[in-house]
């Protein structure tokens, strides 16, 4: 009995110092151990700062490669389409004929058209030749009234006479012009039926086939520039002062970035997007350009301003 009792109070003694102990060491330990975590923010604050900075100077952008000419050439009467000069991947030189729509009856009318010209030509000669002689014949008749040989009458048939031609002369001029213009409309027919480049660059895209009917406005080619390659992208509005004409900026493709290009800022849009708070910028790329092609979707970094 004695026994157990001495048995229960040492195990009460040394639960208490246990607990007695435990509440000792946990005070300093506690805030020894707080002390570090607490001061983590305060230490790490600059670097999160510089941080920011360089995110700013090394942010990266997306957007596509573009060119400045770039368009689908139409057809601009209908015909039937003949031949075909240039295909897909096919360079082409500005006003390269691209395809040919027949052309045989509206050649032929402006064969007709041609001759109608030549002829009132010939007319106006004649017209003109007609009416000097009448005008010779006026200023006889006028010496002759002079000299009293000839009556009022005789006279003034040859003034009327004379002033009738000059007229006629006008009236077939007029008929010439109308002709000339005629047989320029009908050249500028046989023109449309050339299908030709607007400007230097490569066949992108073929939409018809040899001998198909063609409308007016169809599209026919597609026809894109390959030079001066350029970049069009946006940036936050935070970064406005960050962002000048001439600055150089990194581009790569989107899916390869181990051959990085330069390029430089060539315009910078005035004003800020509201819905997306942002601003477009227009970049040039620099050569060489690799293997970036028009229609590409590259990134785009911004390098650090010396």
């Amino acid at each position: 009995m004695t026994n157990k009792i001495a048995q229960r109070l040492t195990v009460a003694a040394l639960l208490g110092c246990a607990l007695c102990g435990c509440n000792d060491a946990k005070s300093p330990d506690a805030v020894s151990a707080a002390s570090p975590i607490a001061a983590s923010p305060v230490a790490n604050a600059p670097a999160a700062g510089q941080s920011r900075s360089q995110k700013e100077e090394g942010f990266v952008a997306s957007g596509p490669i573009v060119v400045e000419h770039q368009i689908d050439v139409s057809a601009q009467r209908d015909g039937v389409l003949s031949q075909i000069h240039a295909d897909v991947g096919t360079p082409v030189k500005q006003g390269q004929i691209l395809a040919q729509l027949d052309d045989l009856q509206i050649t032929a009318d402006l064969d007709a058209a041609r001759a109608k010209t030549r002829s009132t030509e010939a007319d106006l000669h004649n017209w003109e030749s007609e009416a000097r002689v009448l005008q010779s014949d006026y200023e006889r008749a006028q010496k002759m009234w002079d000299a009293q040989l000839i009556t009022r009458e005789q006279l003034d048939h040859a003034k009327f006479k004379a002033e009738s031609d000059v007229w006629d002369v006008k009236r077939v001029k007029e008929m010439l012009v109308n002709a000339q213009r005629t047989e320029r409309s009908l050249e500028l027919e046989v023109e449309k039926t050339r299908i030709r480049a607007p400007f230097a660059g490569i066949v992108a895209r073929r939409y018809v086939r040899s001998g198909q009917q063609i409308t007016k406005g169809d599209r026919m080619f597609w026809v894109t520039a390959t030079a001066p390659l350029r970049v069009k992208f946006t940036l936050p509005e935070r970064l406005i002062g960050k962002m000048k004409r001439g600055q150089s900026i990194e581009v790569t493709a989107a899916d390869d970035a181990s051959h990085p290009c330069r390029a430089r800022v060539i315009e910078i849009s005035p004003v800020v997007d509201p819905s997306s708070g942002t601003i477009e910028v227009l970049a040039e790329l620099v050569a060489p350009t690799g293997e970036l092609r028009p229609g590409m979707t590259t990134n785009i970094r911004l390098l650090p301003t010396p």
